[in-house]
């Protein structure tokens, strides 16, 4: 084949990934990682792996681990161009899991996968990441930028997240010490959180609902971004002064579908939901798409977004140290005796 026949050079870069576009990005999550910086980190961003030592006040550590994404709340922040909190979000769903059994978060990594990096976009989600590990008490330790030519639409990403906490192997929460005579104790949520976002876009979609429709005194879109609340400081300071029975992050499946999974076979739960108002947005959801109340209670949490199982005795201290830290906190319900095909009922 003469020279000039040689086909034309190809890289890697007319592929559709950009390398140094990728090594420069690394220079921006850089400072939000070390603005998340705890006792135990032993290595910065850029290795293959990343370190961390288990702080040394653990007598007999056990290590917590939990991984999650946001779901289809991602289709409306590409809607709303809004990136900012869709981060705090992601490590919100992970650190909440952790928190269920006693774990304070130790660090977190996340995976971000585009077709074709965009910096800004790509920060604005790193920023919120960098925030909820703030809020968490987290180091963000490391993670995974991804840009897969062909595999997501132009302007979209997808989002993971894993975290690692650790808690004394004697102060695991499981749930065997729930008895007949404990109560529940309700955390409000921020919104929707990140569970049900199918079922909110299919309403929003069938409705043809402007976006800036208000709900609750402030636009549909502010509503159903509004980032998942971070239980992670207020419970950690709790169980220093209150022994907390079991503990329920209300997602996907809500309050009948988590509960239930931190309850004893010999017991069941009574959830009064005259005990608590429903924000805004879940009744415009109900009564705009004509949705059956249980429906709405297995799908949304509702306006709880964590349930604690304490103590009849420790309620009212529960209740005072929770809103010290900044819980909106009240009582839903209590532990009955005896085993239930349902095990969680909701009058």
């Amino acid at each position: 084949m003469a020279q000039s026949d040689k086909p034309e050079s190809l890289s890697y870069r007319d592929a559709g990934v950009d390398i140094d576009a990728g090594d420069a990005f690394i220079d921006v999550i850089k400072p939000v990682a070390k603005r998340t910086q705890r006792e135990g980190c032993l290595s910065g961003l850029g290795g293959f792996g990343a370190l961390f030592e288990v702080p040394k006040n653990y007598k007999e550590p056990i290590l917590v681990s939990g991984t999650d994404g946001v779901g289809t709340k991602l289709k409306l922040a590409f809607d709303l161009n809004k990136h900012d909190t869709i981060g705090i979000d992601l490590v919100a769903m992970c650190v909440n899991d952790v928190i269920v059994q006693g774990a304070e978060p130790l660090f977190f990594l996340d995976y971000f996968a585009t077709g074709k990096l965009t910096p800004d976009v790509a920060a604005q989600v790193v920023e919120g990441i960098g925030e909820g590990c703030v809020q968490a008490n987290a180091a963000l330790i490391g993670g995974e930028t991804a840009e897969m030519p062909g595999m997501y639409k132009s302007g979209e990403y997808d989002l993971a997240g894993f975290c690692v906490g650790a808690v004394e192997k004697s102060k695991i929460i499981d749930g065997t010490k729930v008895k007949a005579g404990d109560k529940l104790i309700g955390l409000a949520s921020t919104g929707a959180h990140s569970n049900g976002y199918s079922l909110v876009r299919k309403v929003i979609d069938t409705y043809n609902v402007p976006l800036d429709t208000e709900i609750g005194g402030k636009p549909l879109a502010e509503a159903v971004l509004a980032p998942t609340k971070i239980y992670v400081r207020s419970i950690l300071s709790l169980l220093k002064q209150v022994e907390v029975h079991a503990l329920a992050h209300i997602t996907g499946g809500g309050i009948p579908g988590n509960l239930n999974r931190v309850l004893p076979d010999n017991c069941h739960a009574i959830v009064d939901q005259s005990s608590w108002e429903w924000p805004a947005l879940f009744t415009w959801m109900m009564n705009t798409a004509n949705i059956e109340r249980s429906e709405m209670y297995r799908t949304f949490n509702c306006g709880v977004g964590m349930i604690l199982v304490v103590d009849a005795a420790d309620v009212e201290q529960s209740i005072e140290l929770l809103s010290a830290s900044g819980e909106t906190a009240f009582v839903v319900g209590e532990i009955k005796d005896g085993a239930s095909e349902q095990h969680v009922h909701i009058i």
